[in-house]
């Protein structure tokens, strides 16, 4: 199973729990591979750092606990980000940068045909195959409603933080060729998300379920945690994401996914003693 994953130095939290959830609640013994595309674009704000190599050894160290042939796989798109993307009118887009690297995937060899983005900020409820298994045949791609856009823009406006690509049917629509054309030359309100669905010919819509952005049911394979609105104690937003345990569990009372949480706790905790480690020796 192939998995994608986007963004700089502090994704790190949100793909390990990510895996975990996916790793724990998998019933398959087929091996992931995760492929994380970065960049480096500091010039822009310093925290626009390449996810390091050390952090990608050490995801995939845990990777392969659960499966010795599962890895995670650093790509850096820095040169085709500054080709494509520098200096548009979308760069400094309401979320990041970051979130355009998905639409270079036709772009880079190593992607397979069939892949699963995941935005970091997300978490599995029951199995993964349950999503990755469905066909795709003649489809560009499977995606859910977004939750305030179906109701805001469209009926069937798309989230882009869960997209299961079926890159043969996207190369021959041209859909990511499109897209990058919409970000060069116009203004989006929803950036990479905008140009994603601009550019569609073909997709399945999915259930809820399969991206549930407010709610977490029994029945939810994916729960994201993407900003929200609460209306108490008094209408406001809040972007609380997975790896902030204490507030899910405070805010949202969620106990499902203590399993994985706890052990990103431990592994947090031993990756940053092993730096630790390591930086007293070279002193």
């Amino acid at each position: 199973m192939n998995l994608l994953f986007s963004g700089n130095d502090y994704v790190f939290d949100g793909i390990m729990t990510c895996l975990l959830s996916i790793f724990k609640r998998t019933k398959s013994t087929e091996p992931f591979n995760a492929y994380v595309l970065t960049m480096d674009v500091s010039h822009l704000k310093p925290a626009y750092v390449p996810i390091s190599d050390e952090k990608i050894a050490f995801l995939d160290g845990v990777a392969k606990g659960y499966n010795p042939d599962n890895r995670i796989i650093k790509i850096d798109v820095t040169d085709i980000y500054m080709r494509e993307f520098a200096a548009c009118p979308n760069e400094q887009c309401y979320c990041s940068p970051y979130t355009l690297l998905r639409l270079f995937i036709d772009m880079i060899p190593e992607i397979p045909d069939k892949i699963l983005y995941l935005d970091a900020d997300i978490m599995f409820n029951r199995e993964i195959e349950l999503l990755y298994d469905i066909d795709i045949t003649g489809y560009e791609y499977a995606a859910a409603r977004d939750h305030y856009g179906k109701y805001l823009t469209h009926p069937n406006s798309i989230n882009a933080g869960v997209l299961l690509f079926n890159m043969d049917e996207c190369r021959k629509t041209g859909l990511f060729e499109k897209a990058r054309n919409l970000i060069k030359t116009k203004k989006l309100i929803f950036a990479d998300q905008s140009a994603i669905f601009r550019s569609t010919t073909r997709k399945k819509m999915l259930p809820q379920r399969f991206n549930d952005q407010k709610f977490l049911h029994k029945h939810t394979v994916v729960r994201h945690f993407s900003k929200r609105l609460f209306w108490l104690p008094y209408p406001h937003t809040d972007n609380i994401k997975q790896w902030h345990v204490t507030k899910v569990h405070k805010v949202f009372g969620y106990d499902a996914f203590d399993d994985s949480l706890y052990e990103y706790i431990y592994l947090r905790r031993k990756y940053e003693t092993e730096r630790e480690l390591e930086s007293a020796k070279e002193k």
